[in-house]
C-alpha cells in the first residue's frame, strides 16, 4: 500500500510535492501493546495505518485512561503530528491494539507540502475536524448517557470490530477504553450477566443476547 492511497487529493499535488512526501515517508512495524506516541513527546509524525489497529487515548492525573478514537487500515492520525499545527494543543497517547504496519511522514515534511498546497491543507483540516467531531461525540456520551447504555454500545462495537461475540478482553481494558474504574465495569457486567445478556469467564466477555444489548443502547 503506497502513501498516495491515503490521500484523495494526491493527484492534485505537484510532482515535486508528491516526491517530497514519498521520500520522507518511512515504514514502521509495531507490536500489540507498543506505545507509538506519548502525550508529552515531541512530534512523532503523521501516522498512516497500512494494517492493524491503533488506539488514541488521554490519561488523567490519577492514571485513568479513556479512548478517544481508534484507527484502522487506511486511517491516518494527525494528532501525533499536532506540533505542525500551532493552534492545536491536544496531548494524546497512541498505542497499538494489534500488530500493525504504518507509514510515518515526519511533521516537518508534511507541513512543508501542506503550506504549499491548498488541496492538502483543506484535506488536513477536514480530517482534523472529523477527529474533533469524534471527540465531541464521546464527550456527549459521557455527559448524557448512563454507563449501562455506554457499556452495551461498547460491547456491540467491539463485537463488530472483532467479528465475533466472544470478546477476549478484560474488565480493566474495558475500563481503560471507557474512562471508568475496573470495579465499576465488573459490577455492570455482572448485572448484564444476571439479565442474560452476557456470559463472563476469565479474560472473556461473551455476548449471548445481542438484541437485549441493542435495546439497552436505544
Amino acid at each position: 500500500m503506497t502513501i498516495s492511497s491515503f490521500f484523495p487529493v494526491w493527484e492534485r499535488l505537484t510532482q515535486k510535492q508528491q516526491e517530497t512526501l514519498s521520500a520522507a515517508a518511512f515504514s514502521r512495524r509495531v507490536r500489540r501493546g507498543d506505545v507509538i506516541h506519548h502525550a508529552d513527546a515531541d512530534c512523532t509524525g503523521l501516522l498512516l495505518v497500512q494494517s492493524g489497529q491503533l488506539r488514541a487515548f488521554i490519561l488523567s492525573e490519577d492514571g485513568r485512561e479513556i479512548t478517544l478514537y481508534r484507527l484502522f487500515e487506511r486511517d491516518l492520525c494527525l494528532f501525533s503530528a499536532s506540533c505542525m499545527m500551532r493552534s492545536v494543543q491536544f496531548d494524546i497517547t497512541i498505542q497499538a491494539e494489534k500488530d500493525s504496519e504504518l507509514w510515518v511522514i515526519p511533521a516537518e515534511s508534511y507541513r512543508q507540502v501542506m503550506d504549499e498546497s491548498a488541496p492538502l491543507s483543506n484535506f488536513t483540516s477536514e480530517v482534523m475536524a472529523t477527529r474533533f467531531t469524534d471527540v465531541m461525540w464521546l464527550i456527549e456520551q459521557i455527559l448524557w448517557k448512563s454507563f449501562d447504555r455506554r457499556l452495551a454500545a461498547f460491547l456491540l462495537e467491539e463485537a463488530a470490530i472483532e467479528g465475533t461475540n466472544v470478546l477476549k478482553i478484560t474488565h480493566e481494558i474495558i475500563g481503560n477504553h471507557m474512562g471508568n474504574p475496573r470495579e465499576v465495569v465488573t459490577r455492570m457486567l455482572r448485572y448484564f450477566q444476571n439479565e442474560g445478556m452476557v456470559r463472563l469467564s476469565r479474560g472473556t466477555v461473551e455476548i449471548v443476547d445481542e438484541n437485549a444489548l441493542r435495546r439497552l443502547t436505544e
